[in-house]
């Protein structure tokens, strides 16, 4: 490990933060965090119990009417200025991520530039948020529309975005007037609390935001879903998990939004641009080592350019640096935990027993940590578990396809429904496409979705609500009307 890694893990948060006290892991259990790379622990945290989750609700609640009462501009300028923090901070948030989470500094520096846009855009919203005034249709009232906060939100993050999937939550409820409990995932608890920290030293106020990283995932977040001060959930994970807090929310009248797992098609059309294919391709698999929701996870191939496209991908494949993400020459880092690995190893060799091969040859990957090498499948059956399941790795299956309403029809087949990835230079196929795919984003002719500018959700099994863009602090307000008399 480097020197800049020792002095970061030296200086970061390692207490919970409990409405405006930090308590230190001292006076916790320690949940401990390890590097991806070595499988080592690397620090300890201050692991949150059953009652601070409790202390944590209250403190929300009693805290929500002063904030929603806090001016909007004022609520704004807290966001832009822990926006100018997080830049200022940026290599030292992102070389903290990469040692917790493993992917290369080269991305997580991009995901920290990525994260602080949230709280930007958002600091731009708190002053836009809008209501309006009209005469009813028969003249006799007017009727008033207005837009409050919904109240203390829970936020529920995970591990592969630790700082992004953050402030794209945390953001706009702040921005509408909401207090804020985090429950980040314990893989990866050493990003929230530095966001934490930056945003308490911009000025916001004790007690609206705690951060509660724990061991105990289950029991902390099913104690404040219990809770009927809580007003709203937002869960990033596996579908899984997100249709059991669901369940629990809704038993509670709690609102909720979801973003869930993913299975995105990337399509190439036979006129498609193959360097450009190529190069969307390594973005939209590779990214984040592969475990992005939104990766593309089965590939649709036009079978008059499939040979041309695997070999191309392949080579790419092949140009890859394995190792630590906080070595610069790495260009892909390990996955989050050996238990990831056995994950894609099953559905690779799944594919394998079923007729598909290994285009090219295996890297070698360092013998400590959880690495898994990128590989490029051929002659994959559609009917492979890889196609179906998500695989969260560098893992690219092909599969060869005839006609556009056949390749749509494989497509639209899965449970997920977030995202998509289509290649063609013919414009009317594009629009066409778009409109029949079921997926709640799509990339046309590009490898990255993501823009703090865009609602990002999905439909199906991948979740429903929407996050960033204009619809992103729509989730944290309510609509209350009133009728006033005029005759």
């Amino acid at each position: 490990m480097t020197d800049d890694a020792t002095a970061t893990l030296a200086a970061a948060t390692t207490g919970l933060l409990l409405g405006g006290r930090w308590v230190p892991v001292d006076e916790r259990n320690a949940l401990i965090v390890d590097d991806p790379a070595t499988g080592r622990p690397i620090a300890s945290v201050a692991d949150a119990t059953l009652d601070d989750a409790r202390e944590a609700i209250a403190i929300a609640d009693a805290t929500q009417a002063s904030w929603a009462a806090t001016a909007p501009r004022e609520r704004g300028e807290i966001l832009r200025r822990a926006y100018e923090s997080m830049m200022d901070n940026l290599d030292e948030l992102a070389l903290l991520m990469t040692l917790e989470m493993g992917k290369p500094l080269a991305e997580s520096r991009a995901e920290v530039a990525y994260a602080a846009d949230y709280l930007r855009w958002f600091s731009e919203e708190a002053v836009r948020i809008t209501g309006s005034w009209r005469t009813s249709p028969d003249g006799a009232s007017r009727l008033l529309v207005l837009k409050s906060p919904v109240g203390p939100c829970l936020f529920v993050t995970p591990w592969n975005f630790p700082l992004a999937m953050g402030t794209r939550k945390i953001g706009p409820a702040l921005a509408a007037g909401c207090t804020v409990i985090v429950k980040p995932a314990k893989q990866t608890p050493l990003s929230m609390l530095a966001l934490a920290r930056i945003l308490q030293e911009s000025g916001l106020p004790d007690g609206v935001l705690s951060i509660l990283p724990t061991s105990d995932s289950a029991g902390v977040v099913s104690t404040i879903l219990a809770d009927k001060r809580l007003r709203k959930l937002s869960f990033t994970g596996s579908t899984g998990v997100g249709e059991q807090l669901a369940a629990q929310a809704v038993a509670g009248s709690i609102r909720v939004s979801l973003e869930l797992g993913g299975n995105a098609p990337f399509i190439v059309f036979g006129d498609a641009d193959i360097e450009k294919a190529v190069d969307g391709a390594m973005l939209a698999k590779l990214r984040n080592n592969g475990e992005a929701c939104t990766a593309a996870n089965r590939f649709y191939v036009h079978r008059s350019i499939a040979d041309e496209f695997t070999a191309a991908l392949s080579s790419r494949f092949d140009a890859l640096r394995i190792g630590a993400g906080y070595d610069s020459a790495t260009t892909l880092g390990p996955l989050i935990d050996r238990g990831a690995v056995a994950k894609v190893d099953e559905l690779v060799d799944d594919a394998i027993a079923r007729g598909a091969s290994i285009v090219g040859e295996l890297q070698s990957v360092p013998d400590e940590g959880a690495y898994r090498a990128p590989a490029v499948l051929a002659n994959v059956p559609f009917d492979a578990r890889i196609v179906s399941e998500e695989i969260f790795g560098p893992i690219a299956p092909v599969v060869v396809f005839d006609d556009e309403d056949q390749v749509v029809e494989w497509a639209n087949s899965s449970e997920y429904g977030l995202a998509s990835y289509i290649f063609t230079q013919d414009l009317t196929r594009a629009i066409r496409v778009i409109e029949a795919l079921d997926t709640g984003m799509v990339g046309v002719n590009r490898g990255v979705l993501s823009n703090v500018a865009a609602p990002f959700g999905g439909v199906k099994s991948s979740g429903y609500g929407r996050e960033g863009g204009d619809d992103g602090i729509e989730e944290y307000l309510e609509t209350k009307y009133a009728a006033v008399d005029m005759s």
